[in-house]
């Protein structure tokens, strides 16, 4: 099915999944799910690299003093949650725009933060646990 627009509600029994499909192998991937909680994509990222913003979730193992790079935002309100998974030193997310300051640091497993985007001020940390912002 082609894209497809609706006037009116949409509603389904069970949900929907927002999916992709690779061209080339068919294989397809739910990348969220909405019924009654949302579920987005989880990126695990080892090591020094940049965040995605296709994923809701990004989790970080760090292998050092790893520098995670976070490019601006595609629409307003955008959510992006990064939780560090695996501590293996300092992860440190530089967002290209950032309404809190400049960097985040994660230096211990289970630290997180959320993050919305505004096109207007850049990216707005909602929730941080534990991790530090400067």
């Amino acid at each position: 099915m082609a894209n497809t627009t609706f006037n009116g509600p949409v509603r389904s029994e069970n949900g929907f999944d927002m999916i992709t499909k690779n061209t080339t192998t068919g294989a397809v991937t739910a990348n969220a799910s909405y019924d009654k909680g949302i579920r987005g994509g989880v990126q695990t990222l080892s090591g020094a690299g940049a965040v995605d913003l296709v994923n809701l979730i990004t989790e970080i193992t760090t292998t050092g003093a790893d520098a995670l790079t976070l490019a601006d935002g595609t629409t307003s309100g955008q959510v992006k949650i990064i939780n560090m998974i695996v501590d293996g030193g300092d992860g440190t997310l530089t967002p290209v725009t950032f309404a809190n300051g400049t960097t985040i640091t994660f230096d211990a497993v289970a630290e997180s933060a959320t993050l919305v985007w505004n096109s207007t001020i850049g990216w707005v940390a909602t929730s941080v646990q534990g991790a530090t912002i400067a």
